[in-house]
This record gives structure tokens, sequence and C-alpha cells, in this order.
């Protein structure tokens, strides 16, 4: 067993009661599994691009009692109402949630299981059997924060809900792992805006399982900005269910962090649920960016719109992999996954697998990828109209990646998103540019 696994153990040692909501016994099978199984290898196939050999010499420390403090300017531009939590733990000093309506909670994890029931933590004892599921085994061990967020039915909530996540730098590598639970009922509807970044340079792990619940008809319109300090290790995964005639919106900005890692699944399981998930993979240095794909249309009339784009520079790399499975039964969907890459670095490597199983009759479904370089016709044609080599790549990097974020039918959150992608890529682009920490 190596060291980060040895690290893992000792954390579910000192866990704040680890039998609370009587969750002992799931969270000790979860720890039991991990430990016997280890962690995957390269001839495992979800492993296969992203080796976990130097993590796993990694030791991290379990994340402190108390959040530490940071720069409050970090929290500038992201209004209430807002859950704020700083190296894997809740701060009510820097957290608002005033301006939400009636028929809506929003609360730590923590909290919950310390006032709750039973039944309000029980998604925490999802079971996970597959080896390559070892950080939501992981999570499922040792979760003890997180998010959890109801809307009842009818309620549609107006204003944007803000879920922050900042790492500082404290005294040696820290890991946590935070689990979220997000229920939206029959007809209701919610922006959500995740912010994952860094005040300060740190090299610690994070992992979190974030599970979302959609009723029917009800509508979510979900964005995620990973800004992650450069030597930081983030491990997320987000499980959705749709009901019948749910529609589910998000965008992905993979911008921060050495190794991250993200899956995305979704199970259409209601007649006529619709999801539109599109998002930008930034590689540059030697950063590693792996996102994973996993979407199942099990219910009739369904459709699922998959719109991503890749950069990889320096000695970065990039990894995709998008999985749509039709089942049996799911007549009439309709799926549709594009995948195009821009290779900027002759060092740099791009491994994009799209995958399309179907299983029905009567469907429309389509799936493409591909790795290129920039058109050098159109490189041309800016330099003739006076823009220098660099400007000329820029201006056509910033408009390749921009298409997956017009999807959005928020003109405020997108224009959000635009804001910080563009930041992002002048930084990247152009390494004498001042380096962005907001997200």
């Amino acid at each position: 067993m190596g060291a980060l696994l040895d690290s893992f153990r000792d954390a579910f040692g000192v866990l704040r009661d680890v039998d609370a909501q009587q969750l002992g016994a799931g969270r000790r099978e979860a720890l039991d599994a991990l430990l016997a199984d280890g962690l995957p290898g390269p001839r495992e196939e979800a492993w296969k691009y992203t080796t976990l050999r130097t993590l796993e010499r990694r030791t991290f420390a379990a994340a402190d009692a108390v959040a530490p403090g940071f720069d409050a300017a970090l929290l500038a531009g992201i209004p209430a109402p807002r859950l704020v939590f700083v190296n894997g733990r809740h701060d009510p000093v820097s957290s608002d949630v005033a301006g939400l309506p009636a028929g809506v909670t929003l609360q730590p994890l923590s909290e919950v299981m310390a006032s709750g029931e039973p039944r309000d933590v029980n998604f925490i004892l999802r079971r996970y059997d597959q080896r390559a599921e070892v950080f939501a085994r992981a999570n499922a061990a040792l979760a003890d924060e997180g998010v959890v967020l109801r809307v009842d039915a009818g309620v549609r909530v107006g204003t944007p809900v803000h879920l922050v996540f900042i790492g500082v730098p404290q005294d040696g590598d820290r890991a946590w792992h935070l689990r979220h639970f997000i229920d939206v009922r029959n007809e209701g509807a919610l922006d959500l805006v995740e912010h994952q970044l860094s005040s300060g340079e740190h090299a610690h792990l994070s992992n979190d399982v974030l599970h979302l619940h959609l009723g029917q008809r009800s509508e979510v319109r979900h964005a995620r900005i990973q800004s992650d300090a450069a030597r930081a290790t983030r491990f997320a995964r987000t499980d959705a269910v749709l009901a019948r005639e749910a529609r589910y919106q998000r965008v992905d900005l993979e911008l921060g962090a050495a190794l991250s890692r993200h899956e995305l699944n979704v199970r259409l399981e209601g007649d006529g649920a619709r999801l539109v998930a599109n998002g930008v993979l930034l590689g540059d240095g030697r950063r590693h960016v792996d996102t994973r794909l996993g979407i199942e249309h099990i219910a009739r009339d369904t459709a699922c719109e998959l719109l991503w784009r890749g950069i990889a520079d320096g000695r970065s790399r990039v990894v995709f992999h998008g999985g749509i499975a039709i089942h049996a039964g799911a007549d009439g969907s309709d799926a549709a996954l594009s995948n195009k890459n821009l290779l900027l670095s002759a060092d740099a490597e791009i491994d994009t697998q799209p995958v399309l199983v179907i299983d029905a009759d009567e469907v429309k479904a389509a799936h493409g990828a591909t790795v290129g370089q920039l058109d050098a016709n159109a490189l041309f044609y800016l330099r003739s109209r006076g823009l220098s080599q660099a400007q000329a790549q820029r201006l056509l990097t910033v408009a390749f990646c921009r298409e997956p974020l017009l999807a959005l039918d928020s003109d405020d959150l997108r224009q959000f998103l635009l804001a910080r992608l563009d930041a992002a890529l002048a930084a990247s682009l152009d390494p004498s540019a001042p380096a962005e920490t907001t997200a």
C-alpha cells in the first residue's frame, strides 16, 4: 500500500465523529474496499491516460477542524447567497445565505450531520464497487463536510447560488473530501455556480463528489470554474439524475491545478429529459487535465448535446473521454458529442476517446473528435492585417474556446464565464501577463 493510501487510512483514524447518523459501518466498508483494491494502474481502462504513480508516493495530512484565513478580496464579485469553504472547512464568517426564497435550504453538511436525521445524509452511504472509483470510495469513507441544497417543488430561485471552495497555503500538504447533495424538486429552478480557486500557492489535494437530483420539469443551470493553484491536485465527480422533462444545462471551465480529473455522470431517467453539457479544458506548462463523461439515455425521447474544447500547450496533457450509452427502450433519443482540440506545442499531448453505444431503435446519434493546430490561412490573414504572430494566435485561440459558453441561455452567467475564460487564456498564452487568482 502506497503513502497516499496510508495517509487516507490515518485520516480516517482522526475523522470527526465517524459514527454520526449511523454512517460508521458504511464508512469503514468503503475504506476497507479502498485499501484492499489499492490504486488503479495504467491497465485499468478508465485510468489509461492518467497515471497515479507520482501521487501514490505522496502523503497528505487531514484538514484542520477550523477554516484558515485568506484574503477576503478573493470574494469580490461573488455575491450572496454563497457558502464558502476554505481548505475543506466551512467558513461561516465569509458565507452569506441572505436572499434565498422560502422553500430553499442551503446548509453545510457538517451542520446537517449534527442536527438532522439519518435520512438527511444517507446519500453518503452510496456504494462504489469498481476499483476505478478509487476517489469516490475515499470520499465515502472520509467526507465530513460539503453542501446540502434543497429546492422545494415549484420554487424558482431567482438569483444564482454560489459555492466557493478556496485552497490556501498551510504547513505541509493537506487533503479534504467534500460530499455535496443538491435536490431540485418538481418544476423547481436553480442557477448554481461553483468556484474552485486558490489564495496563494499550495500543493493540497481536494476530492469532491456531488449528487444532483432533478425532479420532473425542473431546470438547473450549472457553471463550474476550476482555477486551483498551479501545484494543486483536484478530483471531482458529479452524479446527476434527471426525471421526466427535466432540463440540465452546465459549463465546466478547467483552468488550473497540476493534476485535475472530473467525472460527469448523467442518467436521463425520465421521458423527455434533456442535457446540455459543454466545457473548456486548458492545458499549459506541465498541467494534466482529465475529463470523463458518462451519459446514459434510459427513457424515451431524451436528448444530450455535448460540446467540448481542449487546448494543450507547453508540456501539458489533456485527456477527454466522452461516453454516451443509449439503453434498450430509449427510443427517440437524440445524442450529439463534439470534442475539438488545439495542439499548440510539439511537447504537449491530447488523448480523446468518443464512445457511442446504442441498444435502441429509432435514435439519432453523432459523435466526433479532432486534434489539430491553428489554421495557417487564418493566421496569415490576421498577420496581413497588422497583427503579430502572438496576437493572431491568441485571437484565434480565444474564439475557438468561447463556443461552448455561447449555449448558455443566461446572459449574466455567460458573461461571467467569458470574463474568467478570457483572463485565464491571457495568462496562459502570454506568460509575462500577471497571474489571475480569481474565478
